[in-house]
């Protein structure tokens, strides 16, 4: 694990996930800054992890070696403005959690020379469970890469893209993909009480199967065709509970639908970065 000072803007959800992964793992929490405008939320995270807090972000980045910028699309801009000439006199490797916003847009807010990685984690990280897309940047090094890997790598899985317009692709997949599975387990759950079950061993029953099967296709060598496959007997229930799916066109669906994320991240970011289409 990296031993570099490393400042968080923003003391969010995500903020707290990422240093309570980091610091599972063993990073310093002596190295780790917190800025943030809520006095109360810095005192309880300095309480809870003995963290350093700063409410001038400016001031909390002076000395960073990584600066995480973890607030809202929204203010994203606001608050890279106002880094921005510190920045540019220390040059630390700058990483953004901010959904939707383009590299190139966030480097032009920092006043142009940063080294900058731009990265798409999911609510499940909140649990340690997330699932992360990540892109670098012009000038961003191998070792800098590393150190952003590192540090999304404490909330989960993390991978690269080649291309930033993949980020898209990204978000329609994990970034809004929790709540696709949230959805699915809705129906079933409605479905088993509708059959008779109580409400309690509905749930339970649908959850667990869901982690069941996720953790089946997380530890299994084969594709989750193959899973299928080797569950469903011939002319047995799941047969006909997967045939009705399939009539009910249910790949067809959840391309367009991710498709339909896909094209609305792209309109966010456009609208985000204040870019036409």
């Amino acid at each position: 694990m990296t031993s570099s000072k490393l400042t968080f803007v923003g003391g969010g959800n995500m903020a707290t996930s990422l240093i309570a992964g980091l610091i599972a793992d063993g990073y310093d929490s002596q190295l780790i800054t917190v800025s943030d405008l809520d006095s109360e939320k810095l005192a309880q995270m300095a309480a809870r992890f003995g963290i350093h807090t700063e409410p001038d972000n400016a001031k909390a980045i002076e000395d960073a070696g990584i600066v995480v910028l973890a607030v809202k699309p929204q203010v994203l801009e606001s608050v890279a403005r106002g880094l921005a000439e510190t920045l540019q006199n220390t040059q630390p490797l700058v990483i953004s959690i901010a959904a939707g916003v383009q590299e190139t847009i966030l480097r032009d807010w920092l006043g142009g020379d940063v080294t900058l990685v731009r990265s798409m984690p999911n609510t499940p990280a909140m649990i340690q469970s997330g699932a992360t897309g990540l892109y670098a940047g012009p000038g961003v090094t191998d070792e800098q890469r590393d150190m952003a890997e590192n540090i999304l790598r404490a909330v989960g899985l993390t991978r690269w893209v080649d291309d930033e317009a993949q980020m898209d692709a990204v978000t329609a997949v994990s970034g809004s993909g929790p709540a696709y599975f949230f959805l699915i387990m809705e129906a079933m759950e409605a479905a088993a009480i509708e059959m008779g079950l109580d409400n309690e061993t509905a749930r339970l029953l649908v959850l667990q199967t869901a982690l069941g099967a996720s953790r089946m296709a997380m530890e299994s060598s084969d594709s989750p065709a193959t899973l299928r496959e080797r569950v469903t007997s011939p002319g047995g229930t799941t047969e006909r509970a997967l045939g009705i799916l399939e009539e009910g066109k249910l790949r067809e669906l959840f391309a367009k639908a991710l498709s339909g994320a896909q094209t609305r991240s792209q309109e966010l970011s456009n609208m985000l970065g204040h870019r036409l289409p």
